[in-house]
Order: structure tokens, then C-alpha cells, then sequence
């Protein structure tokens, strides 16, 4: 396992440095509630809108509270749900893919019917009808975005059984009397995880994005919680008066989103992956 994350890493600049800072941020995440310098609820009308100081070392927002702070907890709701998007819609698009592509015949048609009627839409579109149905709400938001993610895993994943359902392996393992659950689980999956898993990374920009993108319009999360979308949006009352209200969050969407993808950029060209 060490040598396979080794050979992964060996002679790799952008993916050595990409994959540190995606670390430091996920690292910052999970330490927030113990190194994160103050609450990130708490409002302190007296400090409010206040400039960076020792105390405040972003400053404060609009209710006095810690822009630092809130910008550390909400990294743990981007990039938290953005896992938990990306590890949902993986599972699901490789089982039902793996399916598919195993099956072939009628299953495999409603299943890519199914697929493609998803795919018809705009991913945002049809989030934000999703949401709109179910009510405004970090939950639901994960709920749209898991229901619109796992469609390109099935299809990716569809497509690489395809052409390894031919391969003598598994000839042999039919052979050998292994039930069609157990080649799939046994054969299949393992030989189409690194491919879902490179293509997962890029989809990891993404998800952030949604997220963000969602929580800006109000249907996210809610206050006072904090989240980097959300605190955009907050902070365009103040964009003339006091534009760092935008700049920090937005700044760290940035950066995360274009890490993620110069990392699946750099995972694609190293094992000749070709992105959707």
C-alpha cells in the first residue's frame, strides 16, 4: 500500500502540492472547534465591522464576529458535505454502473434511460428544483446534489465493465462457477476504482461549488451557521464599504475549486484517463 502511494506521488510536483494544500484545508476543518480563535456565532454589536488586530486577525463582520473563525467552520461544511456528496454518489454510481454494464440487456437500458433523463438537465436547474421541493436546507441540498452526482459515476463505471466483462479473468471466474454479485464485487469494482476515484477529485470542485452556490441564494445552510457561500452572501451588503467580506470566502472557494481540479488534471494525464 505504502509503495502504491509512493509511485502515486514520485516525481509529481502539481500532485504533491495540490494534494498538501487539499490536506492543510481538510486538517483546519476537522481542528476548527479546537484552534479556531473565537465562537463563530457569538455577536458582539461593539466590535462589529471592526478592521484586523491582534484579537481579530481577519476582522469582524457585520454582527462581530470573527471572520477567521467563521472561515475555519466553514470550511468544515464545504468541504465536509462535499466529501460526503462525493463518497454517497460514488458508491451508488459504481454499484448501479457495475449493474448495468454487467447485466447488459433490459437492465442496462432502463438504467441508462434513467441516467440520460437525469443527465437532460442542468445540474444546477434541476438542484435547485429538487430543493425546491423538499424546502431550503443544508440536508436537502445534499439529498439534490447525491441525486444529480451519481448519474456520471454510473455511466464511467458502465462503460469500463462493458469492455471488462469481455477480459479472460472473468471468463474464468464464470467458469468457475462465481455468482454474478460476487465477479462484481470480487473483479469488476476493484478494476474500476481508480479511474471513479480520479474523476471523483475533479467532481470534488464542484460539489463545493454547488454548495456554495446554493447556500448564496438562501437555500443552503442557515444562519447564523457559517459556510463560505453563505458568507458571500452576507457580505454583499457591505461590498462597496467593506469588500473582505466578500474577498476571504470567495478567495478560499477559489483556491480549493482550482486545487481539486489541477489535481484530477494532473491524476487524469498520469494514468491516461480521459475526463467526461
Amino acid at each position: 500500500m505504502i509503495n502504491k502511494w509512493r509511485a502515486v506521488f514520485k516525481g509529481q510536483r502539481a500532485i504533491q502540492i495540490c494534494s498538501v494544500i487539499i490536506l492543510l484545508f481538510f486538517v483546519i476543518a476537522l481542528l476548527a472547534p479546537w484552534i479556531a480563535p473565537h465562537d463563530p456565532v457569538k455577536v458582539n454589536l461593539l466590535q462589529k465591522l471592526a478592521g484586523p488586530s491582534l484579537e481579530h486577525w481577519l476582522g469582524t463582520d457585520h454582527l462581530g464576529r470573527d471572520n477567521l473563525t467563521r472561515l475555519m467552520y466553514g470550511a468544515r461544511v464545504s468541504l465536509g458535505f462535499a466529501t460526503l456528496i462525493f463518497l454517497s454518489s460514488l458508491l451508488i454510481g459504481v454499484i448501479v454502473g457495475s449493474i448495468s454494464g454487467y447485466l447488459g440487456g433490459w437492465v442496462d437500458s432502463l438504467l441508462m434511460r434513467l441516467c440520460e433523463g437525469i443527465m437532460a438537465f442542468p445540474n444546477l436547474v434541476l438542484v435547485l428544483g429538487i430543493v425546491g421541493i423538499f424546502g431550503p436546507g443544508l440536508m436537502q441540498v445534499l439529498l439534490a446534489l447525491m441525486m444529480v452526482q451519481w448519474v456520471y459515476y454510473a455511466r464511467i463505471c458502465r462503460n469500463m465493465v462493458v469492455s471488462l466483462k469481455e477480459r479472460n479473468f472473468i471468463a474464468a471466474a464464470r467458469i468457475s462457477g462465481s455468482s454474478s454479485w460476487a465477479i462484481i464485487r470480487k473483479h469488476i469494482i476493484p478494476n474500476v476504482q481508480r479511474p471513479i476515484v480520479v474523476m471523483g477529485t475533479l467532481e470534488m470542485g464542484w460539489a463545493i461549488m454547488d454548495i456554495s452556490a446554493l447556500s448564496f441564494l438562501g437555500l443552503g445552510i442557515q444562519p447564523p451557521n457559517a459556510e463560505w457561500g453563505a458568507m458571500i452572501h452576507e457580505g454583499t451588503s457591505y461590498i462597496r464599504s467593506h469588500p473582505e467580506l466578500m474577498i476571504y470566502p470567495g478567495a478560499l472557494i477559489l483556491l480549493v475549486v482550482i486545487t481539486f481540479n489541477i489535481l484530477g488534471e494532473a491524476l487524469s494525464e498520469r494514468y491516461g484517463i480521459a475526463k467526461r
